[in-house]
C-alpha cells in the first residue's frame, strides 16, 4: 500500500453490554460508529447478566455492522482490515464479535486484527489529537484502574495496577449499597454535585512511591458506614455519600496520576475508560494539570469513554501497520494480558 492512499479499519467491540461497530480513516477520522446498548436489559439485575449479554450480541452484530457500512456509504471492499476486541471481557460475549469478524474477514478476504480492550480505550484519545511520547494514560473502568506509560505507538508498560477492587467496580458496589439503579457510576457522580464532602473516607496511598491503587478498603468504609448509621437510627444524606465517597477516588486517581506525569517527564497525559466520563475527575485532572508548562491532558468527549468500536479500529490500525494478524485461531481471551 502506497504511504498516501487511505486506509479504512472496520472495528468490532462486544466485550461486555455494547454491541458496537465503527469505521476509522487513518487511524485518526471517525467515519462511522454505531453502538446498541444493553443497559435497559440488565437494569433490573442490577448489573450484566452475561447470558444476556451474548444473545442480545448474537441478535444486534449483524443490524449493527449494516448501519455502520450504511452510515458510512461504504461496502466492504472499501475496508482495508477487521479489527476485534479479542479480550479482556466476558468470554461469552467477546466470542460472538471475534466470530463475526472471523466470517466477515474470511467472506471478503480481509486481514484480521485482534485488539486488547484497553489498547482501544487509550487510542480513543488518538481520534481527537495526535498522540506525543512518552505519554500516561490513566485507565479507569469497572474492571481496570492502571497507569500506562507509553513511549512509543503500541507500547504499554504498566507502572501501577489495582490489588484488588477497579474504581467503576467500586463506584457500582456504593452505588447498590445506596439503592441506585444500574449503572452506578453516573448516579454516584450526579449525586456528588449535589452534596457535601461531610466524611473523610479513607485514601489507600499504599507504600512510598507505589503507583499502584486499591480501593475495596474504602468501598468497605463506606458500606460499614451506612450499615452503622442504618442500625442507629442515624439518617444520612444519600448526597454526601456520594460526594465524600467520590473525592476520596478522585483524589488518589489525580494525585498519582500527577506524580508519575512528574516522575516520567511525559508530554501527554490521557484518560481511558468508562470512568473518564465522570465529571468530578474530569475537573479534578484539569485544575490539577492546569498549571504544567508542556503537559497536556485529554480527555475523550463522553461517547469515546464508554465501550465503542470506532476505538478498537483506532487500536487496530496501529497493530495492523505494524504488521500484527490474527489467525483464524483466534479465540475470545476473557484475560488477556496488555
Amino acid at each position: 500500500m502506497s504511504e498516501y492512499q487511505d486506509q479504512y479499519i472496520l472495528g468490532i467491540e462486544t466485550s461486555c453490554d455494547e454491541t458496537a461497530v465503527a469505521i476509522v480513516k487513518n487511524g485518526r477520522e471517525l467515519i462511522a460508529n454505531v453502538v446498541a446498548s444493553q443497559i435497559e436489559s440488565h437494569k433490573r439485575f442490577g448489573g450484566v447478566v452475561p447470558e444476556i449479554a451474548s444473545r442480545h450480541h448474537v441478535e444486534q452484530v449483524t443490524m449493527v455492522l449494516e448501519e455502520a457500512l450504511n452510515e458510512a456509504e461504504m461496502t466492504m471492499d472499501d475496508i482495508d482490515a477487521i479489527a476485534v476486541t479479542e479480550g479482556p471481557g466476558l468470554v461469552g460475549a467477546l466470542l460472538v464479535g471475534v466470530n463475526a469478524a472471523k466470517a466477515l474477514a474470511f467472506a471478503h478476504n480481509k486481514p484480521l486484527v485482534g485488539v486488547h480492550h484497553i489498547a482501544g480505550h487509550i487510542y480513543a484519545n488518538r481520534l481527537l489529537k495526535e498522540f506525543e511520547f512518552p505519554l500516561l494514560s490513566l485507565v479507569v473502568s469497572g474492571g481496570h484502574t492502571e497507569l500506562i506509560l507509553m513511549n512509543e505507538h503500541g507500547s504499554y508498560d504498566v507502572i501501577g495496577e489495582t490489588r484488588d477492587d477497579a474504581a467503576g467496580e467500586a463506584y457500582d458496589k456504593v452505588a447498590r449499597t445506596l439503592q441506585l439503579p444500574y449503572p452506578g457510576g453516573p448516579h454516584i457522580d450526579r449525586l456528588a454535585h449535589e452534596g457535601e464532602v461531610t466524611i473523610d473516607f479513607p485514601r489507600a496511598w499504599l507504600e512510598e512511591g507505589s503507583y499502584d491503587f486499591s480501593f475495596s478498603g474504602l468501598k468497605s468504609s463506606v458500606i460499614n458506614t451506612l450499615h452503622n448509621a442504618k442500625q442507629k437510627n442515624i439518617e444520612l444524606l444519600p448526597e454526601n455519600i456520594a460526594a465524600s465517597f467520590q473525592e476520596s477516588v478522585i483524589d488518589v486517581l489525580s494525585t498519582k496520576t500527577h506524580k508519575a506525569a512528574q516522575e516520567y517527564g511525559v508530554k501527554q497525559v490521557i484518560v481511558a475508560g468508562g470512568v473518564a466520563a465522570n465529571k468530578g475527575l474530569r475537573a479534578k485532572l484539569e485544575d490539577t494539570f492546569a498549571g504544567e508548562e508542556g503537559l497536556e491532558l485529554l480527555i475523550p468527549p463522553l461517547h469515546l469513554c464508554t465501550d465503542n468500536a470506532a476505538m478498537i479500529a483506532a487500536a487496530g490500525t496501529i497493530a495492523f501497520n505494524k504488521g500484527e494478524r490474527s489467525g483464524w485461531d483466534m479465540n475470545a481471551n476473557p484475560g488477556l494480558p496488555l
